[in-house]
């Protein structure tokens, strides 16, 4: 090989290399470690990257803390609902979403059991008794533990994009959730979650938007 072959070649690896010391995009549940391994992978391995990879990869994960950011869209208000808060999660089954703006209420789900809490309200109850809320808590935890067989018992699954940006789509396979959710968008970028898109039957939609914190649950 030739010198000015060589630094060709050399020329261009350079303006191929990404700068910087790795992105911490927004995440539900992600370390820095886990990031940079999967960043250490060859290509051929990023070139066989499917859904059971992202499973693995986001199952590594047993808690962590995030803010987000929710919008909703609802056809009978003019403008839009947006709220924010706290999310963490604790592997395997424990959900908690605090809602910070513009009133403060919480929702908690530890195993089979929801606690709702508005101001001096707080309703219990057992997820077993309303299937169609317990297959939307799953989704959502299931997503987060990498639980792929919890996800397929009520979705439907299909991946799209690469390890360095991908969406994740379920779809309803039940009756009765079909008339309540259409789909549910989960987007990423390696083993992090950044946002999660809600679109009910009727035509109402929320997008939740989530940022890693650095607070240990």
């Amino acid at each position: 090989m030739t010198h000015a072959v060589r630094s060709s070649i050399l020329a261009r690896t350079r303006r191929r290399a990404p700068g910087g010391a790795g992105r911490r995009l927004a995440s539900a549940l992600s370390t820095l470690a886990t990031g940079l391994a999967l960043l250490s992978l060859s290509p051929s391995a990023f070139a066989a990257w499917d859904l059971q990879q992202l499973m693995d990869s986001l199952a590594q994960h047993k808690s962590g803390r995030a803010t987000f950011v929710e919008t909703k869209r609802i056809a009978m208000l003019d403008k839009p609902v947006e709220s924010s808060g706290e999310l963490v999660f604790v592997a395997p089954d424990r959900l908690e979403k605090r809602t910070l703006k513009p009133k403060p209420e919480s929702l908690i789900v530890d195993g089979d059991a929801l606690t709702l809490e508005r101001g001096s309200q707080k309703r219990r109850m057992q997820l077993q008794a309303y299937p169609e809320v317990a297959a939307f808590i799953d989704s959502i935890r299931g997503t987060l533990a990498g639980d792929r067989k919890a996800l397929e018992r009520s979705y439907r699954l299909s991946l799209d994009g690469s390890a360095d940006g991908w969406t994740l789509e379920l779809v309803p396979m039940d009756d009765k959730m079909k008339a309540v959710v259409k789909r549910i968008r989960i987007a990423g970028v390696l083993d992090q979650v950044k946002s999660m898109e809600i679109t009910q039957a009727d035509g109402d939609s929320s997008l939740m938007v989530v940022k890693e914190s650095t607070t240990p649950p």
